[in-house]
């Protein structure tokens, strides 16, 4: 790929949307792993100053996007293993974020979740993979917040970023959304109905495909991209 092909960002939340937008071509290896990441070049190609290319670059290695070697920085790309580390991550903490929610069932309150639900079931109905994805991250962000825990809340958040670049593109690979919504529908009947360990075997299979259909995901992007030339120069 080439800096050049980047667009123009708007004048708001500058390092918001530089931070999404590297993110996202670096989890899609549109910018592939080892890729240099110069602060001026990318500042250039965005047309901003350094300022917010810094703070996103920042960001992302906070994410374990970006590593930084002698001072340079450099996009550490996802792979297979990486994928199956972060969802190993996410099943740990989001069962317990579960089990959590369920031992406050007097405080819980699952209107969020809910509404998370419908609003999927709306954008399956329409195949509408992107608000699926979004509707998908919120249903599950429901869990953290019902837990009362803060520190897990903060471990979600640190990676969702992630998750939400990956939801979409597993999310895209569905031709039927029909069994994914199935699969957080059983979640939360189970865990609304006080049978914690049934929606927590749920939840790790309901994880297990999503990690799978990932990998899968991976799998093919690569392909494709190692049947593509390149274009031009990354560093």
């Amino acid at each position: 790929m080439t800096w050049s092909s980047l667009e123009p960002v708007p004048a708001t939340a500058l390092g918001d949307v530089i931070t999404e937008r590297l993110r996202r071509m670096i989890i899609a290896g549109d910018v592939p792993a080892g890729a240099h990441l110069a602060e001026p070049r990318l500042a250039e190609s965005f047309d901003v100053s350094r300022g917010p290319v810094r703070d996103a670059l920042r960001r992302l290695e906070s994410e374990g996007l970006v590593v930084v070697r002698r001072r340079k920085m450099f996009a550490a790309g996802l792979t297979t293993d990486d994928v199956v580390e972060l969802y190993a991550i996410r099943e740990a903490v989001e069962t317990l974020a579960l089990r959590l929610a369920h031992d406050r069932a007097a405080d819980a309150d699952w209107g969020e979740a809910l509404d998370a639900l419908a609003t999927m079931r709306r954008a399956a109905d329409a195949a509408r993979y992107t608000d699926y994805a979004h509707a998908d991250l919120a249903f599950h962000t429901s869990f953290y917040a019902l837990s009362g825990s803060r520190r897990l809340l903060d471990i979600w958040r640190q990676y969702e970023p992630t998750f939400a670049v990956l939801l979409e593109i597993t999310n895209a690979e569905d031709v039927d959304l029909g069994p994914s919504l199935a699969s957080h529908v059983a979640i939360l009947e189970t865990a609304r109905a006080g049978r914690v360990d049934e929606a927590v075997v749920e939840l790790q299979g309901h994880l297990l495909g999503a990690r799978t259909r990932m990998v899968h995901a991976l799998s093919r992007l690569d392909t494709g991209r190692a049947a593509t030339p390149p274009d031009g120069e990354t560093a």
